[in-house]
């Protein structure tokens, strides 16, 4: 293989990617080119060699850029510092993950008492030299003598469980494989667990994932002999998820056929009686928060786009009986938490969290002051605890932990970050902007105190909205850097996700998903109306659905931004579900097997829209071990747009090995990626550091 100029008034010699003009798709009798579908093997030797050039020639553009050195070592003596995680109870210790830093995993470890001695009791770095394996679910065993844990190899979504005994210190011999989209519940002497068969096709990484099942593991047996709790042999595109109430007593089961919308099945372990059903639909969400004294209580949006909480009576399983305990109310209900015999309810409010206290009969007691404008986790603990815990965080502050008493609702400082940077030098303010339909749409703007809106402020644009989920204030420290130099960091709370509540969502998706892109775009033209930013310094970014994002914006409107990042993005929106798990995107997404939803689809897909013009500076992200977006939606999209792109800005790929989406990816590989990152950022730009 060799370099080639594909066109003569590029500025780069591209790596060669052969074109392969026999490979068509007749989507109801639209016939579609898919030249590069043969990059969707991952395991071929071709596929790997130009994996190999792409890298060589980004790396070799990378390296030459002056000011990536500054951003690898800011953002290293940024991160440098300790991090704790809210702790968790476990009979008479607490338990928390650290990390001393730089560390690539945080530790996990245990004291008697807050504060006290730190005991080592789980080193996820030790999993593998390089830190790219990572520690997934955590579980202790009721009488806490047993801790039960899933681990990720290269970034996967393929987890295998394993067991360690607390008392003794040592690992058992217990191996659970082939485990995806799994809680881990523990029941006597064993546990529950969801996984899909072991694949027979070599490319495990973007096999299709089908027939869904849950198994209980008895301690000290051999997987194969695992009994077989729940399956579907009629629904292979059917996941169930599990999870044992506080006690033990009942196993709550949720099917789900997509992102929104599961069934609810409980089945008592007490007398090892048969699964019940207590929702047979798939329309609404029913989130099962606890179940005390054979109640449980559950948020839901049925009937209710902003939620609700109910509590269903399962003295009869036969015959629940339902009722509301918290009606919908005008803000969305994110979260709800019992702890201390309390509900600690909180809600996004414009998209900033508020906690209010409630009885277990639904009678308001108190709102509880929060730190600031920003955002909670929620309460950590269990209902007999009388005490809490919650970590806060905003766009300029790091997380703070703070321990809440139960019985006073007051709470109190329980670990602060000690980072090497100021907060009291930034601000951040919430400013609405209309879209092209005219609905309102909210965005968080960051910048350095004073500075001046003369529309030459580099500024990232981030956004997702999609799959109900919502984007609220965080600390984001890969940003920092782009802050201290005079840039602006602008978050778009867009439709799609789930900001206020399941309308919001739904405006979002399926014949509505242009709605997303408008949102977004419209955001890009309000910062540059408002002169924070142009065109030549305003870039974007969006991760998986906000890769698709960034993707169809830069596609629509090129000449609206200077640089793009569409990191491990769904762009091929013909073919996303035939791998891995993306047939349960099609409830927001639709699928091109259908008639109405192939026109939608076709007329924004990212690679479908790609044509002979001049395109923003772009580098796509991905990663070899992505198996939730298979890293060819991002191999055939940067092939095309090399192939097509017009102009002299770079549009090249960046290809992580040993990663996947983005979970319990490596300190030391996310540093490296967002110094890449803002160096291509700000090289494009022409934007001297400070």
């Amino acid at each position: 293989m060799k370099h080639i100029n594909i066109k003569s008034n590029q500025k780069f010699n591209y790596p060669f990617t052969r074109r392969n003009t026999s490979v068509k798709d007749n989507y109801h009798g639209v016939e579609i080119d898919d030249p590069y579908r043969w990059l969707e093997d991952d395991h071929s030797v071709e596929t790997k060699e130009w994996v190999a050039m792409q890298n060589n020639f980004t790396f070799s553009y990378l390296n030459k850029i002056t000011s990536r050195a500054y951003f690898q070592k800011r953002l290293t003596d940024l991160w440098d510092y300790v991090k704790y995680s809210s702790p968790i109870k476990v009979l008479n210790k607490y338990y928390f993950f650290k990390n001393d830093g730089l560390q690539n995993q945080a530790i996990l470890y245990s004291s008697d008492e807050l504060g006290g001695v730190e005991n080592l009791i789980l080193d996820p770095n030790k999993f593998s030299e390089d830190g790219s394996s990572s520690l997934g679910d955590i579980s202790f065993s009721k009488d806490g003598n047993l801790l039960a844990y899933s681990v990720s190899t290269g970034g996967s979504d393929w987890k295998s469980i394993f067991v360690l005994d607390l008392l003794e210190g040592i690992l058992l011999q217990d191996q659970i494989n082939w485990v995806k989209f799994s809680s881990i519940s523990w029941f006597k002497d064993g546990f529950f667990y969801s996984r899909y068969p072991e694949p027979k096709d070599k490319s495990i990484h973007s096999v299709k994932n089908e027939f869904h099942k849950i198994y209980y593991h008895k301690i000290g047996t051999a997987q194969i002999e695992d009994t077989l709790i729940l399956e579907d042999k009629n629904h292979s595109l059917r996941n169930f998820y599990c999870n044992t109430t506080e006690e033990e007593d009942f196993l709550i089961i949720s099917p789900v056929e997509s992102t929104s919308g599961n069934s609810l099945y409980i089945k008592n372990l007490a007398i090892n009686g048969p699964i019940f059903k207590l929702v047979d639909s798939f329309k609404y969400d029913y989130s099962v928060v606890a179940c005390i004294e054979e109640k449980l209580y559950v948020l839901t949006n049925e009937n209710a786009p902003n939620q609700k909480l109910i509590s269903i009576d399962i003295k009869d399983l036969e015959n629940p009986v339902f009722q509301t305990i918290i009606e919908e109310k005008e803000h969305y209900l994110r979260s709800c938490d019992i702890v201390g015999n309390k509900m600690f309810i909180t809600y996004t409010v414009n998209v900033k969290s508020q906690l209010l206290v409630y009885d277990l009969k639904g009678k308001y007691l108190k709102e509880i002051t929060l730190p600031g404008i920003g955002t909670i986790s929620g309460i950590s603990g269990k209902n007999r605890d009388l005490e809490g815990f919650f970590s806060f965080t905003s766009f300029v502050q790091p997380a703070t932990i703070y321990c809440i008493n139960t019985e006073m609702l007051s709470y109190k400082l329980y670990k602060k970050s000690n980072i090497f940077f100021d907060p009291l030098e930034y601000e951040t303010k919430q400013e609405w902007f209309s879209s092209k339909d005219g609905t309102m749409i909210p965005m968080f703007i960051t910048y350095k105190r004073g500075i001046v809106l003369n529309g030459q402020n580099p500024t990232l644009l981030y956004g997702y909205g999609g799959f109900n989920i919502s984007v609220l204030p965080a600390f984001t420290l890969t940003k920092i850097p782009l802050l201290e130099n005079g840039g602006i960091y602008v978050v778009a709370n867009i439709r799609g996700g789930g900001e206020f509540g399941k309308k919001w969502h739904e405006a979002g998706i399926l014949e509505n998903k242009q709605n997303v892109f408008n949102d977004f775009i419209a955001a890009a033209e309000y910062l540059i109306h408002k002169k924070y930013t142009s065109s030549e310094k305003l870039a974007i970014e969006g991760g998986s659905n906000g890769g698709l994002l960034v993707g169809a914006c830069m596609t629509q409107r090129p000449e609206l931004f200077k640089v793009a990042f569409p990191s491990v993005g769904v762009l091929d929106m013909l073919r996303y579900h035939q791998f891995t798990i993306g047939w349960a995107w099609a409830t927001d997404y639709g699928k091109s097997d259908d008639p109405e939803a192939f026109i939608y689809l076709n007329k924004y897909s990212p690679l479908h829209n790609i044509e002979e013009k001049e395109y923003p500076a772009t580098l796509v992200t991905t990663a070899d071990h992505d198996d939730r977006v298979v890293p060819a939606h991002s191999f055939k999209f940067i092939s095309t747009l090399q192939s097509k792109h017009i102009g002299m800005n770079p549009v090249m790929i960046r290809i992580e090995t040993s990663a996947g989406h983005g979970a319990g990816k490596p300190t030391m590989k996310i540093i490296e990626e967002a110094a890449d990152k803002l160096s291509f950022m700000f090289e494009n730009m022409g934007i001297h550091l400070i």
